[in-house]
């Protein structure tokens, strides 16, 4: 099956404390069904200092749920993902605009 979303897509979230928000998605986890948006759902780690690096507490971004994300089109809002023929080639296009994504 095809990926609606993939690495390097703006999405926003659609439900969760972080609602609202927009972010690009960094890596996917599909068998998991989790994504890592930059930004988003963000929790802070406790790093322990070493002699390379600083300790201290660093924000780190958790993964998120696909099913409460969606991707931006072009005009900014959220929209489905629909995929169609163009020529030999399977595209996918934003179902609000109707563009290829």
């Amino acid at each position: 099956m095809a990926a609606k979303l993939r690495k390097g897509d703006d999405v926003i979230v659609l439900a969760g404390k972080d609602k609202g928000k927009k972010g690009t998605i960094s890596s996917i986890d599909p068998k998991a069904g989790k994504a890592i948006v930059d930004g988003v759902n963000m929790a802070v780690r406790h790093v322990k200092q070493s002699q390379a690096t600083q300790g201290g507490r660093t924000p780190k971004a958790m993964p998120i749920q696909l099913s409460n994300l969606a991707i931006v089109d072009k005009n900014g809002k959220a929209t489905r993902v629909g995929f169609r023929m163009d020529g030999d080639n399977k595209v996918r296009y934003a179902k609000t605009t109707g563009d290829a994504i």
